[in-house]
């Protein structure tokens, strides 16, 4: 009977290990804040969004909390989904506008906001064809699955998360009338490329999308940041 139990606890427990183990490092941002990090192909990703209140030369970020001052803003600024830092800030991080991604500054030094070539490299190695990668729009197939997290979407949105990626849901602020919109639905990051003078590259995910959307929008709305080892 004992030998018979061993075999099944055996069994049961390889049977949990679905696809490859992920294994995981850790970055500490200048505000104190520890991140798990992921290698995925060549690259080395931050595996939570960023939740700094701190440039790496320690200068405060302005908590810009009202609609109207959001939209005004030509300047950095961050805010917590909704405003509220409790709920939002240990699992989606902060949303920042493009202006704090122009300074250079919010990463932790020796990371930086990804430029839209090098979620070009992410998105080719997880399998977009080179044919999509330079559209507008959705492009692929499951690549999305396979950085969103297995948890924490709303029904029928979760992923495979088999990169260790890990993207959850956190909504965004929009930059024309500073509301915040789509947490549990969506997500959005930028990239550090200029798109025009009002305007640059972002990824989006979405619902139940198994791919992943390309596209640029004004810099004054508030979305999430991955940064990326240099």
């Amino acid at each position: 009977m004992v030998i018979i139990m061993t075999l099944v606890l055996v069994f049961a427990s390889s049977c949990k290990k679905e696809g490859p183990e992920i294994s995981y490092g850790s970055i500490t941002d200048q505000d104190g804040n520890t991140y798990k990090t992921v290698e995925i192909g060549t690259q080395t990703w931050m595996a939570e969004n960023l939740k700094t209140t701190k440039f790496n030369d320690n200068g405060s970020i302005p908590n810009v909390t009202g609609n109207t001052a959001w939209i005004n803003l030509t300047t950095p600024g961050y805010c917590w989904y909704n405003n509220d830092e409790t709920a939002s800030k240990p699992e989606f991080g902060a949303l920042y506008n493009w202006y704090a991604v122009k300074t250079g500054k919010l990463c932790p030094a020796g990371w930086h906001v990804p430029g839209d070539a090098e979620f070009n490299t992410l998105e080719l190695f997880l399998g977009i064809p080179t044919a999509q990668i330079d559209l507008w729009g959705w492009r692929g197939t499951d690549e999305g699955a396979k950085i969103k997290s297995e948890t924490g979407w709303d029904a029928g949105g979760n992923g495979t998360n088999t990169s260790g990626f890990s993207a959850l849901p956190g909504g965004y602020r929009y930059g024309a009338e500073g509301l915040f919109n789509g947490i549990g639905v969506l997500s959005y990051w930028w990239s550090n490329s200029e798109d025009g003078p009002n305007n640059s590259w972002y990824r989006r995910l979405d619902g139940a999308n198994r791919d992943i959307y390309k596209a640029s929008t004004s810099n004054k709305a508030g979305k999430y940041v991955r940064c990326l080892k240099d």
